[in-house]
């Protein structure tokens, strides 16, 4: 949705993830950027079909985490790190689906697909088995390395809420556990509009590195840096590093598991990460 592209779209069924505040270099405010979403909306064909997370602005059919929405997940429960679960829709009850991928955020996306796969498909048990078989996505809670000894997920989160649901998963699937985040920040534009937002939701590592930022397609901003950024996180265990410092500060920090994070070019050091630490250990 970043530049409106999506109006360009006619669905017969559409889906609504998320309407928070992002690429307001593009959208100006938070109300122009919903109000592109109600525009979409408006432009399904004739008894189309608006699949919503619950709590959203926006009028459609909801889905969500136990709650009272249209298509429903309840009775969560982790067994070896995979989800089990029962699906409540419109019409039937679901029991003991299984999903691998960690992550709440990554759990409404698979009721999401599921969902909308049911408004044209009238197989759902068949659906329902199918969301075990998902592997996920590159950079999307991606393992790199799963040992007793260290985990190393890597994940395209650049926005405050991503990053919160990457913290909240680790947190879930791995608990009393250390976590060291490396956050390459995506565009001038972004870490300011969300400059406390970020530095909230960093703070809650136990080791923050910072990247510089990635400007993407922006020219600089006058006084937004990375070191602003840094400044502003409420976090002891915190430095702004070189990539070239990149393996070494993250060996310092000495922690349970690592996560990369950002949309830039930090994907290009996972192979890079991923070795040396594979090697060291």
């Amino acid at each position: 949705e970043y530049d409106r592209s999506f109006l360009q779209l006619s669905p017969n069924v559409a889906c609504i993830t998320s309407m928070d505040a992002d690429h307001l270099d593009i959208f100006g405010t938070d109300d122009e950027l919903k109000k592109s979403f109600r525009e979409f909306a408006a432009k399904l064909k004739p008894n189309g079909k608006l699949l919503i997370r619950n709590g959203l602005p926006i009028d459609g059919i909801t889905y969500g985490i136990e709650d009272a929405s249209d298509y429903c997940i309840a009775n969560i429960k982790v067994e070896n790190g995979t989800y089990v679960f029962d699906i409540k829709t419109p019409f039937e009850l679901l029991k003991e689906i299984r999903f691998n991928k960690p992550g709440r955020h990554n759990l409404l996306n698979g009721l999401a697909a599921f969902a909308m796969a049911s408004q044209a498909i009238s197989n759902t048990k068949k659906l329902a088995g199918a969301l075990e078989t998902f592997k996920g996505v590159q950079r999307r809670f991606s393992y790199h390395i799963k040992a007793d000894h260290l985990i190393y997920i890597d994940d395209y989160a650049h926005h405050p809420t991503e990053i919160d649901a990457v913290y909240e998963a680790v947190k879930e699937m791995h608990p009393d556990t250390t976590i060291t985040a490396v956050f390459q920040p995506h565009l001038y534009s972004r870490t300011k509009d969300f400059i406390e937002d970020f530095a909230r939701s960093l703070a809650k590592f136990d080791c923050v590195l910072l990247l510089d930022i990635y400007p993407a397609r922006e020219e600089p901003i006058d006084g937004v840096t990375s070191l602003w950024l840094l400044g502003k996180i409420q976090n002891d265990n915190k430095k702004l590093i070189d990539r070239t410092e990149l393996v070494n500060e993250i060996k310092r920090c000495k922690s349970d598991i690592l996560v990369t994070m950002g949309a830039g070019d930090i994907g290009l050091e996972v192979s890079k990460i991923k070795n040396e630490l594979a090697y060291a250990n």
